[in-house]
C-alpha cells in the first residue's frame, strides 16, 4: 500500500486580508506542508510575495513552509529566504546559471533543495541534479498564475521521475503543481506531493485535502 499524498495548499489562493486565519485553517484541515509561490514579475508575468511574509508566517504554523522561488537569479535571494524560515526552496533551471550552487547552499543552511522547469523544458536539462537534490517539481501549468488547467502531457515527467529515482536510488520527493484536483489527481499517481490551489481555498478545506489523500 502507498503511502498518501503529502498534501501542500498554496497560499497564491487563500484570502490574503486574513492570511494567517487562512493557513491555521489549512493546517487544522490536513494539510501537510504550505506552499508558497514567489514571484517576481519578470521570470514570470505576474508579482507575489517576498521572503518578509514566508518570515511572518513562520511562527503560525509547525507545517512545513515549502518555498517556489518564480524567480530570476534566485541565488541572490536565498539567504533571505533562509533566514525567513524556509524549510523547503525550489529553484527554476531556466532563472539562473547557478543552480548547483544554489542547492549547495540551501543544503548547507540546513533546509532542503528542490528543483522545477516550465512545461517546455526537457527532463534532460535536470538530471545532473537529481542525486542532489531532496524534491523535482513538476509544473502540471505555465508557472505564473493560479487556476490554470492541467496539462496532461507533463505527466510524462512525473512517471519518468520515478523510474530514475528507482533504478538510481535517488531520494527525492516528486511534487506536482498545477491543477490538481479530484479529476485529474490519478493522472498524479506517482507524484508524492501535491500543491493544491483552487481546489483546496475555493471548496471546503478538509473535504478537498481528504479526497486527495484517499487518492492514492
Amino acid at each position: 500500500m502507498s503511502k498518501p499524498f503529502i498534501i501542500a495548499p498554496s497560499i497564491l489562493s487563500a484570502d490574503f486580508s486574513k492570511l494567517a486565519e487562512e493557513i491555521k485553517a489549512v493546517e487544522k484541515a490536513g494539510a501537510d506542508w504550505i506552499h508558497v509561490d514567489v514571484m517576481d514579475g519578470h521570470f514570470v508575468p505576474n508579482l507575489t510575495i517576498g521572503a518578509p511574509v514566508v518570515n511572518s508566517i513562520r511562527p503560525i504554523t509547525k507545517a512545513q513552509l515549502d518555498v517556489h522561488l518564480m524567480i530570476d537569479y534566485p541565488e541572490k535571494y536565498l539567504d533571505d529566504f533562509l533566514a525567513a524560515g524556509a524549510d523547503i526552496i525550489t529553484i527554476h533551471i531556466e532563472s539562473t546559471t547557478k543552480a548547483a550552487e544554489c542547492i549547495q547552499l540551501i543544503k548547507e543552511s540546513g533546509a532542503k533543495a528542490g528543483i522545477t522547469l516550465k512545461p517546455g523544458t526537457a527532463l534532460s536539462d535536470i538530471k545532473k541534479y537529481l542525486p542532489s537534490v531532496d524534491l523535482v517539481l513538476v509544473m502540471t501549468v505555465e508557472p505564473g498564475f493560479g487556476g490554470q488547467s492541467f496539462m496532461d502531457d507533463q505527466v510524462a515527467k512525473i512517471d519518468e521521475l520515478k523510474k530514475l529515482r528507482e533504478e538510481n536510488n535517488y531520494n527525492y520527493l516528486i511534487e506536482v503543481d498545477g491543477g490538481v484536483n479530484a479529476a485529474t489527481v490519478a493522472k498524479c499517481k506517482n507524484a508524492d506531493v501535491l500543491v493544491a490551489g483552487s481546489f483546496v481555498f475555493k471548496n471546503d478545506y478538509a473535504q478537498s485535502i481528504k479526497t486527495l489523500k484517499e487518492a492514492k
